[in-house]
């Protein structure tokens, strides 16, 4: 197919034919003081992913001229888009096509952290720059920093524009300004695409409850309760202790009955309608207009919920994958060094099905997360070596972003067949971690507290920092270890590690968050405390807790980004034949390293006959030098080793 002006749209899937107006839109769309030469680039991403872009569309809506009028109006938003965006991003651009693993190296790091809590605004963390290079960080994820409703803002996940900062955090400007500086010091910028959904105070929503039948189709409106009613017969609650149900009453336009809403999360928080092909095109214009700012990786925020269908759970259903991927070719053409990260809290099954190159190319990995905590609090390290032996391959060319904890709660997330493998009752130990992890349990360690808690059936998630859950707020003398060993594991796994900022200086909950405006009814406040000062002051001394994990952590990650074995996502499990133990083993050409971590609150041994298909001698990564390992391996409380072995003959990314 040729346009108007000689450019050929070809690679088209099965069912995929580019619509001539389509065409005819890209062309009409060229701006003056485009190239030819940027032009042919454009004109060439078009002819390698447009034709998928209209397969995948026509999947979801259906081939015939509403859909085509939509692709054409979307092909002329992706033309002038990319003509909009910065040369140094072009360049970009560029230079991630022809490395698209970038970001599956041993020497990626993440931070994540909330910008008023840590920085103050963004001119704080700007001035944050030199020591995030002090840590190694090369990926910085910011959390939702866009205009919200000044309370109950769900931590700014409930977004009234998508183009305007926080003014109490700075402007876009300010942001566009950041994001240059991070990356002339080698830092991603990462921000939230929270696409399920906006406030009920964006410009659509506020055009919808004013009665604009344009923007009301926006959203998931009902006159009455019959279609609600017939949804959550199948749908789940997510939030009883907002609201029940997954519908809010609105007031009609005339003030004199009521509506109803779909608000999956909170009252605030109204679903996008995405079954109206018009809300596909102006996310993807508010996406790509991030994506001009310099935004790097997108967080792809509650990717199960974005379909709803009739007599479903309305999560995680076909469309929900068709769409991610269509908004994946979309960057393809108009902002291809831009990633997407899915955040998938949903069975292990369902995670892994939403990492592809063509749809999400990192994931974050709740179930290792949930198994590091599990295992530290039974000191039985079984479901982790299970969950890394069968669910922690993934495709080539895609990444796990692993992490101790997040700026969320922590849920159980693991497969109740994988326990009961194990002769391990789920629901039991599920009820014995909640209550573990908030004191609940004699002998527990942690000071979690609980989030969406039910004393009557045990259900609970729950909120913590690192150093709260793992004994520090208790005094408990192996704190630190528990607070390595965690840490050890996520950078050994494989993928790109992630660490909330401050709990490298073993930040303590924040109770006193509670207390501030638009907190009292969530207790995940608790574990973003403000930027713990005094903890990073002490960060050199090696007699303060904080200097003791911050000296380990700093160490961890520099052993890790000299050891090109443990980049990738490639792991083999070892069985130790212990089950206080979790072993694994992360190839290299010609080498591997052997990680073994210790869960116990004593030393544990590796006899010399299961080590007998390794050579007589490792290199002790951590510790510098060489372990003999014919008499067997001994591996302190709380302790992990990195040991390097000839012979490994394995892969590596």
């Amino acid at each position: 197919m040729t346009s108007r002006r000689g450019a050929r749209l070809e690679s088209t899937p099965p069912g995929g034919a580019v619509p001539s107006a389509a065409v005819d839109a890209v062309a009409a769309a060229r701006m003056l003081g485009t190239t030819d030469e940027q032009w042919a680039t454009v004109l060439g991403r078009f002819d390698r992913h447009f034709g998928r872009l209209v397969h995948l569309l026509e999947e979801v809506y259906g081939p015939g001229e509403a859909t085509t009028r939509e692709l054409a109006l979307l092909a002329e938003l992706l033309a002038t888009s990319w003509q909009e965006r910065p040369a140094d991003l072009h360049a970009l651009d560029a230079a991630r096509e022809a490395d698209p693993t970038w970001f599956m190296s041993q020497r990626m790091l993440g931070g994540v952290l909330y910008v008023d809590r840590y920085a103050g605004d963004l001119e704080g963390v700007r001035r944050q720059i030199p020591y995030l290079e002090e840590l190694g960080l090369t990926y910085l994820h910011l959390m939702p920093l866009f205009e919200a409703p000044e309370e109950n803002s769900d931590g700014g996940y409930a977004v009234s524009s998508y183009r305007a900062v926080d003014p109490s955090l700075g402007t876009m400007a300010e942001l566009r300004d950041l994001a240059a500086e991070l990356r002339a010091h080698g830092i991603a910028l990462v921000v939230d695409f929270i696409f399920n959904h906006t406030s009920d105070e964006h410009a659509w929503a506020q055009a919808a409850r004013a009665g604009d039948p344009e923007h009301e189709a926006f959203y998931w409106f009902f006159p009455d309760r019959t279609m609600p009613d017939a949804y959550e017969r199948t749908v789940r609650e997510i939030f009883p202790d907002d609201h029940p149900g997954s519908f809010v009453p609105v007031p009609t336009p005339d003030g004199l009955g009521e509506r109803w809403v779909w608000a999956t999360f909170h009252s605030f928080q109204w679903d996008l309608n995405y079954a109206n092909p018009a809300v596909f095109r102006a996310m993807a214009a508010e996406m790509l207009f991030l994506a001009n700012q310099g935004v790097d990786i997108l967080r792809m925020d509650a990717v199960a919920f974005i379909w709803k269908q009739l007599g479903t759970s309305c999560e995680s259903l076909p469309q929900a994958h068709l769409l991610l991927q269509a908004f994946n070719a979309v960057c393809r053409i108009a902002a291809p060094a831009v990633l997407f990260k899915s955040e998938a809290i949903v069975h292990p099954d369902e995670v892994i099905e939403y990492i592809s190159v063509d749809e999400c190319q990192l994931s974050y990995d709740p179930l290792k997360m949930a198994l590091v905590w599990s295992a530290l609090a039974t000191r039985d390290g079984r479901l982790l070596q299970q969950a890394l032996e069968r669910r922690h391959a993934l495709p080539a060319g895609t990444s796990w972003v692993g992490y101790v904890r997040s700026h969320d709660d922590i849920g159980w997330t693991f497969a109740d067949e994988d326990a009961a493998e194990l002769g391990i009752d789920a629901a039991a130990h599920r009820r014995f971690l909640n209550r573990f992890y908030v004191d609940r349990f004699p002998g527990s360690f942690a000071r979690g507290v609980p989030f969406q808690d039910n004393p009557r059936t045990g259900d609970c998630r729950i909120a913590g920092t690192t150093a709260s859950l793992a004994g520090l707020e208790a005094g408990d003398a192996g704190a630190v270890d528990r607070i390595v060993l965690a840490h050890a594991i996520v950078l050994s796994t494989g993928g790109m590690p992630l660490l909330y900022l401050g709990d490298e200086v073993g930040q303590l909950n924040d109770y006193g968050a509670l207390d501030e405006p638009g907190h009292g009814e969530d207790s995940r406040w608790v574990n973003r405390p403000r930027y713990p000062a005094t903890r990073y002051a002490q960060r050199t001394d090696p007699s303060t807790d904080a200097g003791r994990i911050f000296a380990r952590l700093r160490h961890l990650v520099e052993v890790r980004r000299r050891t090109p074995e443990l980049a990738g996502n490639d792991l083999i499990t070892f069985d130790t034949h212990n089950p206080h133990l979790v072993a694994y083993q992360r190839p290299g050409p010609g080498t591997l390293v052997l990680v073994v971590a210790n869960v116990a609150d004593d030393p544990q041994h590796v006899d010399a006959t299961t080590l007998s298909g390794l050579p007589a001698s490792a290199e002790d990564l951590l510790a510098g030098d060489v372990v003999d390992l014919r008499g067997g391996l001994t591996v302190p409380a709380h302790g992990v080793v990195w040991l390097r072995v000839a012979g490994g003959g394995g892969t590596h990314e």
